[in-house]
């Protein structure tokens, strides 16, 4: 028996976490690496075995229902975990079919025993029979399967590209949550500068740069906490906050919901700049954690507290600008938590929208006169998008919103305009990753009267 190589037994320990442990990909990607010491092309291999598997998963699982007589629900996890690695070399890597298929059966003689080896490497030998395109075509799949995304997913991006006049663009949105994202750096002003990073500048965020590759951790200003790994549209969310015009003072930030720190750190630096205060709140125990390691060495007076943020223990109009970026479904980051498109349920929106709405509720009390709130989501959803901020501004006389849209311009001091970006109400801002490689950010900027 051959021992499995250690880029294909990392890649299933992601799996296995993935599953067992709630665990999210990008989060345990790292460890594994760290822990078989791939670096280089193994790393590379392993990052897109495990992360490509869990994408492409809803996509596997209709093609191996068709090669085999047994129910998948009656396969054990382990094998079902090998299966899907199988098939992601043989229909989405270019790994030599005789390769995909031994590997495979190495992996589960070694992880599980010598009973399934024959039946994983009869399926993958069915599997390995056809090319994608063909599977796709002799399955007659339906959007649901071709983009592996479940059918709720689906109705609701549709719906909410339908809102953003691009009703037509759904597949494009879907495969783009299928393409392996490239690595985003950000430089925070006035402890980095984007030329010490590696990369090529990115199109909207003057301090976004796209990684060349290789590990941004070997970066000595991301190892230093200068800079950090942060996705260009988090960035813009940031950015939109900090350049909003308020009246009055400017010296009183907050950033409600900060976990895990990546948007609290750039807002730091920023205000660290006007000599502004910036308190990042999170309730959760472990997210606040990271937050503090976001910040750590960061410039300014920066206070981390740990309190609910619908019930928050400041007096109201205690702060001249509040972020809001709310717990949502993630349906707008598919591409960097594959694992999310089948973690979420339709009806995980019963207990997100009432928070969104209560959290929003407390930013605007927490903001004085003249001051502005930014709510964002990862989430394009209408639930969580014009739903939210449309039932805010029913019941508040004092709250108008204000035009996010006219901050991503290079007036507001962003690198370019962000085209395309209207949002499902007039002034807020919807960003997508197939017109705008970003994640599906949305924006609204809100004003206390």
């Amino acid at each position: 028996m051959s021992t499995p190589d250690p880029s294909r037994r990392a890649a299933f320990e992601v799996l296995k976490a993935v599953r067992t442990k709630d665990a999210y990909t990008n989060l345990v990607l790292p460890h594994q690496l760290g822990k078989y010491r791939l670096s280089g092309r193994d790393a590379a291999f392993a990052t897109e075995l495990a992360s490509g598997t869990i994408r492409r998963q809803g996509t596997y699982d209709a093609i191996l229902a068709a090669c085999t007589d047994r129910p998948l629900a009656n396969t054990a996890a382990k094998v079902l975990d090998v299966l899907r690695l199988g098939c992601h070399q043989l229909l989405g890597m270019r790994v030599a079919p005789h390769a995909a298929i031994s590997t495979s059966v190495d992996l589960v003689r070694s992880e599980v025993g010598p009973g399934p080896s024959g039946f994983v490497n009869a399926v993958l030998r069915k599997v390995s029979a056809h090319d994608l395109d063909t599977w796709l075509t002799r399955l007659d799949a339906d959007r649901a399967t071709r983009y592996s995304h479940p059918q709720w997913i689906v109705e609701a991006l549709t719906e909410a590209l339908a809102e953003a006049g691009g009703g037509d663009e759904i597949d494009a949105l879907l495969a783009a949550d299928n393409a392996p994202p490239a690595v985003t750096l950000v430089s925070r002003p006035g402890r980095s500068s984007p030329d010490e990073l590696a990369g090529e500048p990115t199109p909207y965020s003057p301090y976004g740069v796209t990684s060349a590759g290789g590990d941004p951790g070997a970066l000595p200003a991301v190892a230093q906490g200068r800079a950090g790994v942060q996705d260009e549209g988090s960035q813009l969310v940031a950015l939109a906050l900090a350049s909003a015009r308020i009246d009055g003072d400017d010296a009183r930030w907050l950033d409600l919901c900060a976990g895990p720190g990546g948007k609290a750190a750039l807002l730091a630096a920023l205000a660290a700049e006007r000599g502004a205060r910036v308190v990042a709140n999170e309730l959760q125990p472990h997210r606040a954690e990271l937050v503090r390691r976001s910040l750590a060495g960061a410039d300014g007076d920066l206070l981390d507290t740990v309190a609910d943020g619908t019930a928050p223990p400041w007096e109201p109009g205690s702060f001249d600008r509040v972020l809001v970026d709310a717990p949502c479904t993630g349906l707008g980051a598919l591409r960097r938590r594959p694992e999310a498109r089948w973690r979420r349920q339709p009806e995980d929106l019963r207990s997100l929208v009432p928070l969104q709405r209560a959290l929003l509720a407390a930013a605007t009390d927490l903001v004085r006169p003249g001051g502005a709130v930014l709510y964002a989501t990862c989430s394009p959803v209408l639930a969580e998008t014009r739903d939210v901020v449309g039932s805010l501004l029913v019941k508040r006389d004092d709250v108008t919103l204000g035009d996010a849209a006219a901050l991503m311009t290079a007036v507001a001091g962003l690198r370019s305009d962000v085209p395309d970006c209207a949002g499902p109400l007039q002034g807020t801002v919807q960003l997508w990753p197939h017109r705008h490689g970003t994640d599906g950010m949305f924006l609204a900027l809100l004003r206390r009267a």
